[in-house]
């Protein structure tokens, strides 16, 4: 409507989604109804991929982080006429970063038109926020106009008893739904990529043992390839009903048609910053009544339908009205990092629709200034500071990257962040042969020297084995993630050599070399075995314990390790573990840990 409204006359049209999947479902479905193909008059960015025609594009559909990268480049987007940032309900940190850059824009171009786009009941907050009358009697330069969408009713259904595994809750749910209810497709929510996988081989159990071949089970998560997410947009062939097991991608921005049941765990696992310790941890915690709706509305899309929810009423009353913004309970590195390169140096002062922490936002200033991204006056560094601004990742990984360079294992530790953007590569069959199996097979990749190793081997692996699917079935590793990251590492390779000049170099197979610039990177997360039996952080002195999945989850527990990320459900558990030697601490972060505190830790 606005292109045909002509407000694409002063500029682009530029529309900012907070998932890949969503943009291009948009930009397709919007590029058909204009009977025209995705790249022509409609375009989408997303990272690594750009459809977009310089002289025939006028809608332009990406995630927030392009646009964010854009204004690198031009901070004021002037080749834009028109922003809308849709889904700004979630509340992302990118989301948050985009609508504070954009408060600034408007005050230097009052032509940009802005539209903020939310579900749920944040107008009154953007209204004020970006309302930017600068006396009482002048106009508001903000204004809300609301959009009736079209419902149809759906019946909710709560369980009379606490659940107390919601995984198998949620597979006895679906072949409950599958043998009893009328046709329609099934939305089941979970918290991440390993319960959405264990569902998916529950439900393959029940299909083999019924001997039908009456449903189409397909996986949701962020890090699944694109071609692999939309294959949930299709329709199943006829007789057989669809299954999608999902996270929360498939709460907003997407409507996949042909959904009748929703199933939600009534869980969500989020990112939580702690300052004292400077980690950051993904927590399993309760979903908010705003989401539980979200879910819920994507059960009245196409017809009346149902949703089951796996608590109590009781339980639905005692949930938060809406989910924290990600702003004030996550780590901040990268936005400020970004910010810096931008010119905006006061962070402390900058406007945020939530405002961050201040002392969240002073222990990342500290975690650069060790990384030596910042100096002390608090401006970014040449050339490292850059640099870590240019990745499209986190901070301490694009650290570990740069100082790669310099030790020779460039080739080995892009491998190594390129897995570390899969959530899992192995297979994990949850009952019988196939689940020992598969335990044998993993144990051939493991190493000692930890999980970042471990998947160092098994990429290599693949690659001899010229990357099939045979050679993944036989081992149980999961083809299509192995696949994904072999396609992030050549485009990292490619970006390294030709943007940023960094050479490929390989430390054929120097471990130590590999770990001790895993070291480089990550040695805030610096972790000892205590005599209690416990590990306990270097900085913080906050308890750990080593994960379940990881290699290390052995009777003989390393002395000194190195996590790249946490997980909160039962404990605080450490994940992506590599062992290290106490002195390299001190050796390659002597700014950061004297040779006293890691002594007396150790003692």
């Amino acid at each position: 409507y606005l292109y045909e409204f002509g407000w694409h006359s002063k500029g682009l049209i530029g529309v900012t989604e907070p998932r890949r999947i969503s943009a291009i479902t948009l930009a397709d479905r919007v590029a058909t109804e204009r009977g025209e193909l995705s790249g022509e008059t409609v375009g989408v960015s997303i990272r690594f991929v750009s459809k977009c025609n310089p002289d025939t594009t006028k809608i332009k559909y990406m995630t927030e982080g392009i646009l964010l990268r854009e204004m690198l480049a031009d901070p004021l987007l002037t080749q834009y006429g028109v922003i809308m940032v849709d889904e700004a309900h979630e509340r992302s940190v990118l989301t948050d970063t985009v609508l504070g850059l954009l408060k600034k824009i408007a005050r230097k171009r009052p032509s940009l038109k802005i539209i903020i786009s939310s579900a749920t009941v944040d107008a009154e907050l953007f209204q004020e926020f970006f309302n930017l009358k600068k006396k009482k009697d002048e106009k508001d330069s903000s204004v809300i106009l609301t959009v009736e969408g079209r419902m149809y009713p759906y019946e909710v259904f709560y369980s009379e008893e606490p659940c107390p595994d919601y995984v198998k809750a949620t597979v006895a749910t679906v072949m409950k739904i599958h043998r009893n209810e009328q046709r329609g497709d099934i939305l089941a929510f979970l918290t991440g990529q390993e319960e959405v996988l264990k569902a998916l081989d529950l439900l393959r159990e029940h299909q083999d043992a019924s001997g039908k071949d009456d449903i189409l089970i397909l996986p949701m998560y962020g890090t699944l390839p694109n071609t692999d997410q939309l294959k949930v947009f299709f329709s199943a062939p006829k007789g057989i009903r669809k299954i999608i097991l999902a996270t929360n991608i498939a709460e907003t921005s997407v409507t996949i048609p042909g959904i009748v049941y929703v199933i939600d765990c009534g869980f969500v696992k989020l990112n939580w910053y702690s300052a004292d310790s400077t980690t950051n941890s993904l927590v399993v915690v309760p979903t908010s009544k705003a989401a539980a709706e979200q879910r819920a509305g994507r059960a009245g899309r196409v017809r009346s339908g149902k949703v089951y929810r796996l608590y109590t009423e009781e339980e639905w009353e005692k949930l938060p009205d809406h989910t924290p913004p990600e702003m004030r309970r996550t780590d901040l590195c990268s936005t400020v990092l970004f910010l810096k390169a931008l010119g905006i140096d006061n962070i402390l002062r900058f406007t945020f629709p939530s405002p961050p922490p201040a002392k969240n936002l002073l222990a990342c200033l500290e975690t650069l200034y060790a990384l030596e991204a910042l100096d002390a006056d608090g401006s970014l560094t040449t050339p490292v500071g850059y640099f870590l601004a240019e990745m499209p990742f986190n901070a301490m990984l694009a650290k570990m990257l740069y100082n790669a360079g310099e030790m020779g294992c460039s080739e080995e530790i892009l491998t190594i962040i390129a897995m570390l953007q899969m959530q899992s590569v192995f297979s994990k069959p949850v009952s019988g042969q196939a689940s020992i199996r598969a335990r044998i097979a993993k144990r051939n990749f493991e190493v000692a020297e930890g999980d970042l190793i471990t998947l160092l081997n098994v990429y290599t692996a693949f690659v001899d084995n010229d990357r099939t699917k045979e050679f993944c079935g036989r081992n149980f590793l999961i083809y299509r993630n192995l696949k994904r990251a072999h396609e992030i590492k050549t485009q990292l390779c490619s970006m390294l050599e030709r943007e940023l000049n960094i050479p490929l170099l390989s430390c054929n197979g120097n471990v130590e070399t590999i770990c001790r610039c895993i070291v480089s990177g990550f040695f805030p997360y610096a972790a000892y075995l205590h005599h209690s039996g416990v590990y306990r952080t270097v900085r913080g002195n906050t308890e750990l314990a080593i994960h379940p999945i990881s290699c290390l989850y052995t009777e003989e527990q390393p002395q000194w390790v190195i996590f790249c990320e946490l997980m909160h459900t039962t404990k605080l558990f450490m994940k992506d573990i590599t062992v290290i030697k106490q002195e390299w601490l001190t050796e390659l972060a002597p700014h950061y840990y004297h040779k006293i505190t890691v002594r007396d830790r150790f003692n």
